[in-house]
């Protein structure tokens, strides 16, 4: 199974502050582990919201609105996407985790898992699928994988 790991914002992380050389070299090494045992699929850090758009869709309507947007524990300032077994596999390297946030109370992270396609059930017609093969080899031809 695919998991999304959401790291969620901090005060510093939508200011602008960058980890410190301290947590960089620990998540680099956490972020080794995973990739050595071929859990890692992904993996970024976010700008803050300020450098950020959201667009909302109502209808034919677009509005764009300008970050940074509140709620600082609403927004997500980085993430990965982990193929695990399942999600206590997950839960057991987010354990190990360095805390993203140091400075911080505590730092929050969420795992989502991806929905994969058999979850769409009967609507998700064959026709469906093969177009969404078509559309991840493709992606992948473009990445040079």
């Amino acid at each position: 199974m695919r998991v999304m790991v959401i790291v969620k914002a901090s005060k510093d992380s939508e200011a602008g502050v960058m980890p410190g050389e301290r947590l960089m070299a620990e998540m680099g090494a956490f972020n080794e582990e995973l990739v050595k045992a071929g859990v890692m699929l992904a993996g970024e850090g976010l700008h803050p919201s300020s450098r950020g758009v959201r667009v909302t869709l109502a209808g034919d309507r677009r509005t764009v609105t300008d970050g940074p947007f509140a709620e600082t524990k609403e927004l997500i300032a980085g993430f990965w996407l982990w193929q695990v077994r399942s999600m206590e596999e997950a839960i057991e390297w987010v354990r190990r985790c360095p805390a993203p946030h140091p400075g911080e109370p505590e730092s929050v992270l969420e795992l989502r898992p991806v929905l994969e396609a058999d979850d769409f059930g009967p609507e998700f017609t064959p026709e469906l699928r093969a177009q969404e093969d078509r559309l991840r080899a493709e992606v992948e031809r473009q990445q040079g994988k």
